[in-house]
């Protein structure tokens, strides 16, 4: 069974060396989308409680929110494209989403609405 929330941030960066208007400091309201897999339901019929779920999700997305995405320590030697912060976001989650019964399955970052990537772990 999959579940999952979704939220969002809002963030400042610039894609160095990028051969166009991106390379240039701009914004985005990202969403994000984070499913955990679990292989069989707790005693109270869940996967994961929606409150540990967003508790963890929470934690990761408030060092993002309102900042210069490049100013990150993730980010002082790789872009924080969609992509990175994909992964970084997936990293983050992998450990403290990870029990006897579920686990981390994807992380989903929309830069626009129509735009977007999904990263599913190494």
């Amino acid at each position: 069974m999959d579940i999952y929330i979704t939220t969002h941030f809002c963030g400042g960066h610039h894609l160095r060396a990028y051969p166009g208007d991106c390379e240039n400091p701009h914004g985005h309201n990202w969403k994000v989308k984070v499913t955990v897999r679990a292989d069989r339901l707790d005693p109270l019929g869940m996967g994961i409680d929606f409150r540990q779920l967003k508790g963890a999700v929470g934690a990761v997305i408030d060092e993002l929110d309102h900042k210069n995405l490049n100013e990150h320590p993730s980010f002082q030697e790789r872009n924080p494209s969609s992509e990175h912060i994909a992964m970084f976001l997936f990293d983050s989650l992998r450990e403290p989403l990870q029990s006897d019964r579920f686990r981390l399955y994807s992380v989903e970052v929309l830069e626009t609405d129509t735009s977007g990537v999904v990263y599913y772990g190494d």
